[in-house]
């Protein structure tokens, strides 16, 4: 592919410029005006990165771009909101396992957009629930990250080192969490629908979704054992390493099934003896 394709690649760079110069006249001016700027520019430059770098390498799609930017920003924030207003309750229902109510609280808000499409069943490879999937998921840590990021300055009062940090930190992790875990239940759940030809819930899919808010509730337990707000999140990184190399390899994993599967179709069978 040629640097010229490569719009993950504008995408980021395109960013870290606009998010040095944000940074770089917010500490030259002390104006806050430009918080929400730095804010919004390092929550979302990761998840909008990823998300256009998958676009581009998974082949031969049927989704649109306008429903990808529909699944980031609708899933996004339908997620987190559906989250938020149900994680108090979970978590103190659940008393010793709150790690485990928010996995699969948070693992099933992030499946509303996406379900809605699987249910309308206009988009039928396994590329196609993966993209929906992780772009879904990557709205969901952007605006996260952005909520965590506010909490994080406020509770360092105006530190922006401490704010560089936790979005550092999340943004850089967001491909092996969120969109990891996503990637694979949508992924498994539109594989078995072209397999049977039709709407299914079955096994797989079920495993698949524990396996997510598995991999969701070890890396949220990781955080229990770091301290402040930015060792928090260095010491979350170093200490769930296993669990997000777990969830990356389960993502490549479906990534290369989805591109084996159109080089099948799309191969002829020249001997007339099969693919």
């Amino acid at each position: 592919m040629g640097i010229l394709r490569r719009r993950w690649l504008h995408i980021l760079l395109s960013g870290l410029v606009l998010l040095y110069l944000v940074e770089r006249t917010l500490i030259a001016t002390q104006n806050p005006n430009y918080i929400p700027s730095a804010i919004l520019l390092g929550a979302f430059l990761v998840p909008v990165t990823f998300t256009a770098y998958l676009y581009e390498r998974l082949p031969d799609w049927e989704v649109p771009l306008p429903l990808i930017a529909v699944c980031f920003v609708w899933g996004g924030v339908l997620g987190t909101v559906a989250a938020g207003a149900l994680e108090y309750d979970m978590v103190r229902a659940l008393g010793f396992l709150p790690n485990l109510g928010i996995g699969l609280i948070e693992e099933g808000t992030k499946l509303i957009i996406p379900l809605g499409l699987y249910f309308v069943g206009r988009y039928r490879s396994e590329a196609d629930g993966m993209i929906l999937g992780v772009a879904t998921a990557m709205g969901f840590a952007a605006f996260e990250t952005m909520g965590y990021g506010l909490t994080s300055l406020l509770a360092s009062q105006g530190n922006l080192g401490t704010l560089d940090g936790v979005l550092f930190a999340r943004g850089l992790t967001s491909p092996v969490g969120h969109a990891a875990w996503t990637g694979l239940v949508c992924a498994v759940l539109w594989r078995e629908r072209l397999k049977v030809g039709h709407m299914v819930f079955n096994w797989r899919i079920g495993g698949a979704f524990l396996t997510a808010v598995t991999l969701h509730a070890l890396w949220d337990t990781t955080y229990s054992f770091c301290g402040g707000t930015l060792g928090r999140f260095i010491g979350a990184a170093v200490l769930g390493l296993p669990v997000a190399l777990v969830g990356m390899t389960l993502l490549i994993q479906r990534v290369r099934e989805a591109q084996r599967q159109v080089e099948v179709v799309s191969t002829p069978d020249v001997r007339g003896d099969g693919v």
